[in-house]
């Protein structure tokens, strides 16, 4: 099951957390660097990245975090989550940031510094790269 919430494409290495994260509250708005120390990406910066997550939490002003990061030239180059919320939907189609929904099984595939494309208009969505 592959869900395409917002098109685009992207190139760029896998940075992968195991938690959702709450934009609002974890991501640093100027840097995109996770500030909680509860979260198992902290100190990491998504910035250039495949950000690969099970999904958002928090407050629906994530969505604007997320703008704010884009607008900061310090967000990813496209998401990938296991399940859809209402905040990093509407976070990506403001910024404009690729998000594509995967099923667990997919999700378990892609691995942290992978290298991969992404292309929503192509048959094959996620492709692996040498």
């Amino acid at each position: 099951m592959r869900k395409i919430l917002v098109k685009g494409k992207a190139k760029g290495i896998i940075l992968k957390s195991e938690m959702p994260i709450n934009f609002l509250g974890t991501v640093d708005k100027k840097t995109g660097i996770i500030s909680d120390r509860s979260h198992d990406l902290f100190e990491k910066s998504i910035k250039d990245s495949i950000l690969v997550f099970p999904s958002g939490v928090g407050s629906s002003v994530g969505a604007y975090t997320i703008y704010s990061i884009k607008s900061n030239n310090a967000a990813p180059f496209a998401m990938i989550c296991k399940k859809a919320d209402l905040t990093v939907a509407t976070g990506c189609a403001l910024a404009n940031i690729p998000l594509a929904i995967v099923s667990e099984e997919e999700f378990l595939s892609l691995q942290n510094g992978q290298r991969i494309s992404l292309d929503t208009e192509s048959k094959n969505i996620i492709s692996t790269l040498d």
